[in-house]
């Protein structure tokens, strides 16, 4: 199998994957067709989540409505009118019709083109603008390639330079957003106290404006798998989203940040921006 070892290697899978597990046979009867064994390594190394907050990677199994290995349907109404004489893809239920393993942020849908063995089926990328290209890989060395950098592609946006690439699973997160004081020290400085006080963390990308007055810093924590944006100014703020029974610890370590960044925190809210009284607030958004 292709790709696996190098994937893992690069791309450090979660010690919990969620929606890993499940009848691979009871799939594949309902879906008429064998899956490629690659891909079920990579859905019971990973299970349901995205590479680098771009490639989402689909697993069969589990109750989410968003989940799920589908064929593509809808017929053309995707393709632009002077492209369908020329569409190249066959559709279910005709032989060898698309089948969805994955999506990007961009909603682009990740496929194989089912004709021939299982372990042949090449990735075909459709864009959301109803272009296409096809990738003579497996889905694990596809993932692999454009985690690395190394998949030249016209529709797909390349892995961001700098951090290392990473997999953060689907699972139900608590989201908590703190507005602070501007305080007397500087941006970096007050990141690096940030950094330290949830150490150890890692990168996750960053962001500044032409004139370096606004930015945003992403990283997220190795040990408790929280995901965290440092905003640099308007708003001076920390968003922060960890798992539902991590509640009190994130707010003790991020409290004691802040006051260490000689900030105050002037306001909690939850992922859609309504102020909450407290942290631990119930947010119905949220799980």
């Amino acid at each position: 199998m292709t790709g696996e070892p190098d994937l893992v290697r690069l791309v450090p899978p979660p010690a919990v994957p969620v929606d890993a597990r499940g009848n691979w046979a009871t799939v594949e009867a309902g879906l008429g067709v064998r899956l490629p064994d690659d891909y079920k390594w990579l859905v019971e190394t990973y299970g349901w989540g995205e590479f680098c907050d771009y490639l989402y990677l689909r697993t069969p199994f589990g109750t989410s409505e968003h989940n799920g290995v589908a064929w593509q349907t809808g017929g053309l109404s995707g393709v632009p009118e002077r492209d369908r004489e020329h569409y190249p893809y066959p559709l279910h239920p005709a032989p060898g019709g698309l089948l969805i393993w994955g999506t990007t942020m961009d909603a682009d849908r990740l496929c194989w083109l089912t004709a021939g063995a299982p372990e042949t089926w090449p990735v075909v990328v459709w864009s959301s603008e109803g272009r296409y290209e096809t990738h003579s890989m497996g889905a694990a060395a596809f993932v692999e390639a454009w985690s690395g950098g190394r998949v030249g592609s016209r529709l797909l946006a390349d892995m961001e330079p700098g951090p290392a690439p990473w997999f953060n699973a689907f699972r139900p997160r608590v989201h908590r957003c703190l507005r602070l004081t501007e305080g007397p020290l500087a941006h970096d400085r007050s990141l690096a106290i940030l950094r330290q006080a949830l150490a150890p963390t890692v990168d996750r990308g960053s962001w500044r404006s032409e004139k370096g007055d606004s930015g945003q810093d992403h990283f997220a924590t190795v040990d408790t798998d929280w995901l965290l944006t440092y905003d640099r100014s308007r708003p001076h703020q920390i968003r922060i989203s960890f798992p539902p029974e991590d509640g009190a610890a994130a707010r003790h370590r991020l409290f004691a940040a802040v006051r260490r960044m000689r900030c105050e925190v002037v306001r909690i809210s939850a992922s859609d921006g309504v102020p909450l009284p407290a942290w631990d607030a119930v947010a119905g958004e949220d799980a």
